[in-house]
């Protein structure tokens, strides 16, 4: 109900259904097709990462942002790999849920810069140190190699949570620039949009290094 009220304040935003549980969820979504769905993580019966992986895979081009309380890698993480386009923590203040919800139905992602953080941390953790055994080059890879050396960088500033005009002025490019870039990257690697290139940096290694 705080949701609702917080949204339906807002000229260009309507809530259109909502659920009870993750089966629900999905259901509702076939029927509605919303521009995006506020997926709780914590659901009855059929959980959010389970109803996000279901919407996806449905080839539904209804999004997904997923909230949740529990500030935790493998639900973060969890929920980004199954094809979600943004996570927030239900601590957001309104303001930031509103505009988080406008970015995602635009095509473009939103994840937490706490969780950004947290994903770094794990992965650098698990990466191989000196003398460790170095397992077979992942898949993706060979998509890597693909990028040039200027998309390899910008995807890294992606990966870090940056948005573009924060990486503008770190590379000292024009926004439009950056744009363009990061639209070349996500149809190099064959992603859906900026969370699931994150997603790709994080699994080879090339964020964490």
């Amino acid at each position: 109900m705080g949701f609702r009220l917080v949204l339906e304040a807002e000229d260009d935003l309507e809530v259109v259904g909502e659920a009870g549980d993750g089966l629900e969820a999905v259901q509702l979504t076939a029927q509605l097709r919303p521009d995006v769905v506020l997926m709780d993580v914590r659901m009855p019966g059929l959980n959010g990462i389970e109803a996000t992986e279901r919407v996806v895979a449905s080839g539904s081009p209804t999004r997904v942002l997923i909230l949740t309380t529990f500030d935790l890698d493998e639900y973060a993480f969890a929920a980004l790999r199954a094809g979600a386009s943004g996570f927030m923590l239900k601590d957001a203040r309104p303001a930031e849920l509103v505009s988080a919800i406008r970015a995602v139905a635009t095509g473009d992602a939103v994840v937490s810069p706490r969780v950004t953080r947290r994903m770094l941390e794990m992965f650098s953790d698990a990466l191989p140190t000196a003398g460790q055994h170095v397992p077979a080059p992942h898949p993706a890879h060979a998509l890597l190699a693909q990028l040039t050396a200027r998309e390899a960088e910008v995807l890294g500033a992606v990966a870090e949570g940056l948005s573009n005009n924060e990486i503008a002025l770190r590379l000292y490019l024009s926004e439009a620039t950056v744009k363009t870039h990061v639209g070349r990257i996500l149809a190099k690697l064959g992603v859906r949009d900026r969370v699931q290139a994150v997603v790709l940096a994080y699994e080879t290694g090339l964020v964490g290094r």
